[in-house]
């Protein structure tokens, strides 16, 4: 088998699992969200905005000299929570449990340290493809 041969078959099989990866478009806001100094890139020179979804992440063209096909922000239990680390706004106190967090509306993801845990939501108004 060729290299032309081998190749074209590791892109299929690469397509493959994504589709039965469940590949799929992140949600708005983990996308907006991510600030272009802190884009990681993933994918490569001329990806397409179709190919850079189908690998479940985010595509902006509008910013020259940063990666147009990015990964998303993580995922949350509601939209209002994807933001990065930097722009949480403490809502709680050290060691606030989950539940005291939500009873203040807030938002808790104890993920990262030393950052808030219990943090205000944002508006969903500003999330956009």
């Amino acid at each position: 088998m060729g290299v032309r041969c081998t190749r074209l078959l590791a892109a299929l099989l690469l397509l493959g699992l994504c589709a039965l990866g469940g590949a799929q478009k992140p949600d708005p806001c983990q996308c907006s969200r991510v600030s272009t100094k802190n884009r990681l890139n993933c994918g490569f020179p001329g990806i397409s905005s179709d190919q850079c979804f189908s690998a479940s992440c985010c595509f902006d063209s509008s910013i020259p000299g940063v990666p147009w096909c990015f990964k998303p922000l993580p995922k949350q239990e509601s939209e209002e929570c994807v933001m990065e680390a930097s722009a949480r706004e403490n809502c709680g106190y050290p060691g606030i449990s989950p539940e005291e967090c939500g009873s203040r509306k807030c938002c808790f993801s104890d993920a990262i340290p030393q950052v808030p845990w219990c943090f205000f939501p944002l508006s969903v108004q500003d999330c956009h493809y």
